[in-house]
């Protein structure tokens, strides 16, 4: 078998891509085949004994840890809450925003600015000020003669408030859907109008069918990114009242940082990722059915 040799341009390509590789091996594939490796142990970073225990910490997981199926709810339920609104919200507005009128795109970047700011711990302290009893939201609703609520304190409505924050932060999805807009064809729309077709038979049968692979894109990376929260539930609620907002995220950092059981914090790390990968690949798996991509038949 004859040995491929390199051109000069082939180690240029090498010599640049290096640093991501280096990089991505180090910061991502060491870090995650530790993990799991941690998670098999009892490691204590303080005192660094590592004593190897096999599957104890997932079977106290999923046998005797009250606290692990409390903030498995409460991050399922965060995730229902979020990704389905904020999804219905970037599209409703990509599509509202779909227009050649004045100023529209000034409007546009109006609408991308909060998702700048990411996770951010400014807009959580934001918000929480925003959502307390002697907050904006609760002097706005006084004036209708409504009494205080309490978002933050109340369980009813500590999750769905925490929420709404990464509702709020819909720009990203936005622009992908508006810019998958963009690119539907409008001979459709306009053979359709000649059917007779009404504008909701068009959104279901034109426009949904067209941007489905977006759609399919931003449902999968929003439930990764709920399914990790961690941001807002540490600095507006800290996981209370009575852990309705008490994060797998959050219980990870606690057991990990506070109570320094590295390897139990570890085994939490990886049902997430357990629940990412088999979100993931029951998305992958449906996507035949619903999603439709142009150069398909």
């Amino acid at each position: 078998m004859k040995k491929r040799k390199y051109s000069k341009r082939d180690n240029k390509a090498f010599l640049y891509l290096s640093p991501w590789i280096i990089g991505m091996l180090l910061l991502q594939i060491f870090p995650f085949l530790t993990s799991f490796y941690y998670s098999l142990t009892d490691y204590n970073p303080v005192s660094r004994d590592i004593n190897f225990i096999g599957l104890q910490n997932y079977i106290q997981l999923f046998t005797r840890d009250v606290e692990f199926f409390q903030s498995l709810r409460a991050t399922i339920l965060y995730t229902v809450y979020t990704v389905p609104a904020k999804i219905i919200m970037s599209l409703l507005i990509a599509i509202l925003l779909n227009k050649g009128r004045k100023g529209i795109g000034i409007l546009r970047t109006i609408y991308y600015l909060p998702s700048l700011f990411g996770g951010s711990v400014a807009v959580a302290i934001l918000w929480r000020v925003i959502f307390m009893d002697q907050g904006l939201v609760n002097s706005v609703i006084s004036m209708f003669g409504i009494g205080t609520i309490s978002f933050f304190g109340d369980p009813r409505f500590a999750l769905p408030t925490l929420s709404s924050l990464e509702v709020w932060q819909f720009g990203s999805s936005m622009v992908m859907y508006l810019a998958a807009l963009k690119q539907v064809p409008q001979s459709l729309y306009e053979a359709a109008d000649i059917d007779g077709a009404s504008k909701i038979a068009q959104f279901f049968k034109i426009t949904i069918p067209q941007i489905s692979p977006i759609i399919f894109f931003t449902i999968i990376m929003q439930t990764i990114v709920a399914l990790q929260n961690f941001t807002s539930a540490f600095i507006i609620t800290n996981g209370g009242p009575v852990r309705s907002t008490y994060m797998l995220g959050l219980k990870l950092f606690n057991d990990g940082f506070n109570f320094f059981r590295m390897g139990y914090a570890s085994a939490t790390s990886w049902v997430i990722f357990i629940l990412v990968l088999g979100f993931t690949l029951i998305m992958f798996g449906t996507s035949r059915f619903w999603v439709h991509y142009g150069d398909k038949a």
